[in-house]
């Protein structure tokens, strides 16, 4: 852990204040930090972390809002998230390597020198964008923050809802596309609270998340709705609407019309046709890129989704992680696409969602909004 710390320590070397060597160690300690050696300490097991960190808290009480129902990961974000991402890691990271403008021309914006956190970073397809600045990702899985490092960026495994940094620690953050796997508005406003508390006052946060109002409705029949079809049902304190794991096994929605005797299918199909017979109409303002959704019927009232992630046979651990998860009932075969698939919770969020969730925080502002690929974004100043 050492070398990391000497090694991240140069960041610091162009932005007051000056950071010290065990200034860096406490701001990354209790968590899992890799180095560009793929090593990997564990909470605790540095001698040297544990020395200046034990006693004192991360987030200080007076701006922790969150009880630790809050901290304590709900079993749907387990299983439908980290489990999932620790599985189809290589092949997840395979398929992430082209750059969303919006976000590239945002990194691009930022003075020579900043610190960008990345919060939720995967396979750190954003890291280094802009050679001028330095960059620290986090992500909850250990395996795509393997492949970050082996990258050579500067990462460590964290939680979005408890980041490992001091307030005030870096010039700006991104999260991209990860606050749609918290499953409570109470998480994902600690997510937001969380991300704007660890940039200095100034600082920009660049948050985006996937839209109930997607450009491709016909990508939404391959969704399972979880508040239609596993409905009064709860895994755990603060989840969505969901079987609890004694109850009958969870499949995902078939991509293909071979299997559509399956009564999940059927359903999805019908959504499907109701949504692909409302009236969308996208208009945008050119002074804030702003999207306005018309809609004949408002069918757009499903959040919660199971979205499928196919690994091909090939790519799959037959005899290891997918193995596991084809036994425990956590996959399924697609024999006709050769692959396992594997279900992943969503929290699509609906126009205004996000503004919402900022609403209430005196310490940032919206600076600006706006709607990009079926996704709704927003950047944050923080005031105070």
């Amino acid at each position: 852990m050492l070398r990391n710390v000497l090694r991240v320590s140069r960041f610091f070397d162009k932005s007051p204040p000056a950071f010290s060597v065990l200034t860096l160690v406490h701001n990354l300690c209790h968590s899992e930090v890799f180095n560009t050696t793929g090593e990997v300490n564990i909470k605790g097991a540095s001698n040297m972390s544990t020395l200046v960190c034990d006693g004192e808290s991360q987030i200080p009480q007076s701006q922790s809002v969150s009880s630790l129902s809050v901290q304590s990961t709900p079993e749907i974000e387990k299983k439908y998230v980290h489990h999932v991402y620790d599985a189809i890691a290589p092949h997840f990271s395979s398929t992430r390597f082209a750059k969303w403008p919006k976000v590239a021309t945002f990194l691009s914006s930022l003075p020579s020198g900043s610190l960008i956190l990345d919060a939720g970073c995967g396979n750190g397809k954003y890291l280094g964008l802009n050679p001028d600045c330095f960059f620290i990702g986090c992500d909850i899985s250990a395996p795509l923050i393997k492949i970050c490092a082996d990258r050579g960026h500067e990462v460590l495994v964290a939680d979005a809802v408890n980041l490992p940094y001091k307030t005030g620690f870096g010039d700006a953050a991104i999260s991209i596309a990860v606050l749609h796997h918290l499953s409570t508005e109470i998480r994902r406003k600690k997510a937001i609270e969380e991300l704007v508390r660890v940039v200095k006052k100034g600082g920009l946060v660049l948050i985006t998340v996937w839209a109930v109002e997607q450009e491709d409705q016909s990508l939404v029949a391959k969704w399972t709705p979880l508040t239609e079809k596993y409905d009064e049902e709860w895994i755990g304190p603060g989840s969505p609407h969901a079987r609890s794991p004694s109850s009958l096994l969870l499949e995902s929605i078939p991509e293909s019309e071979e299997n559509s005797s399956r009564e999940l299918v059927k359903d999805s199909k019908e959504s499907s046709t109701e949504k692909m017979n409302e009236t969308m109409h996208l208009t945008s303002d050119s002074k804030n890129d702003s999207v306005v959704f018309k809609h004949e019927r408002n069918t757009m009232n499903h959040q919660e989704y199971f979205v499928p992630w196919h690994l091909p046979y090939h790519r799959a651990e037959v005899s290891g992680v997918s193995a596991c998860a084809l036994a425990n009932g956590m996959a399924k075969k697609d024999d006709k696409k050769g692959a396992v698939v594997y279900n992943r919770y969503y929290h699509v969020f609906s126009q205004g969602e996000l503004e919402r969730l900022v609403s209430g925080m005196d310490n940032a502002v919206i600076v600006d909004r706006f709607y990009d690929k079926s996704n709704w974004c927003i950047i944050l100043e923080k005031i105070l």
